[in-house]
């Protein structure tokens, strides 16, 4: 572990805040959320270097739910075609992450046609936890609010008016809320460490998956690690983040100008 993690310190941002004695801290927690921007293969090697050198005893991801999830633990090798038909990122950059791992693995993943549902009725009537307990009941802080718009208006290109992003928020929460929910099965069944694979936005400390894990698993330990590109940290609060260089892509918002 210790290996692993100084050479991750390395490559921190900002270097002076990351010491190879706080890096020591995440051999020594029960949930360690990895972020990632989805196409970026350095941030799934990073991931995977991760995973294996934690032993995680679980892995909880965003990508598949439990049905899909199951048949990839049992045979990561052979998924390539079932990933290919969900839509993620080349499965190749995630294999290594599920190669490495010996353990189950929970799907956490918000069906489409859940989170089509969840954009006109609100996060309440679609979880499938406790909506009080995790704090879905009660309306987002006003700030908090309009900086989620902003960054969903941007996300969706400023194709969407600015009046219809609460929907998404709101799905956001629930997928949020639902990979906290996948977390704390698997420190129910395996006693951890679990390894979350996730993007940035549901690893972020402030209002992402360890927000959730705060409010009703107080006891458990838990490390967020947010990964940026070329030197731009993601949006949010991460207890780590780490770098690493941009691929080459296409300008997603380029059809739409």
């Amino acid at each position: 572990m210790k290996q692993l993690l100084y050479a991750l310190t390395l490559v921190a941002v900002p270097a002076s805040a990351q010491t190879y004695d706080e890096w020591s801290r995440v051999a020594a927690t029960d949930v360690v959320i990895l972020g990632e921007v989805h196409d970026n293969p350095a941030h799934h090697d990073r991931q995977a270097e991760i995973v294996q050198d934690l032993a995680a005893a679980a892995l909880v991801i965003e990508m598949l739910e439990q049905e899909d999830a199951t048949a990839l633990a049992a045979d990561p090798a052979a998924f390539a075609d079932r990933w290919a038909e969900t839509g993620w990122p080349d499965f190749q950059m995630y294999l290594p992450i599920f190669l490495v791992h010996d353990g189950p693995i929970i799907g956490a993943a918000v069906p489409r046609e859940v989170a089509r549902a969840t954009y006109a009725d609100g996060v309440v009537a679609h979880f499938q936890g406790d909506s009080v307990a995790y704090g879905l009941t009660e309306a987002l802080p006003e700030d908090q609010q309009n900086q989620r718009i902003e960054l969903q208006f941007q996300a969706h290109c400023e194709a969407m008016p600015r009046e219809m992003m609460g929907g998404m928020i709101e799905v956001q929460r629930l997928r949020d809320a639902t990979l906290a929910a996948g977390v704390v099965q698997a420190v129910a069944d395996t006693g951890g460490p679990v390894v979350v694979i996730t993007g940035n936005g549901h690893a972020r400390r402030d209002w992402g998956v360890p927000a959730y894990l705060a409010r009703i698993a107080p006891e458990l330990r838990v490390i967020s690690v947010g990964q940026g590109e070329d030197g731009v940290p993601p949006e949010g609060e991460f207890d780590f983040v780490l770098n690493a260089p941009a691929p080459d892509r296409p300008d997603p918002c380029a059809q739409l100008k």
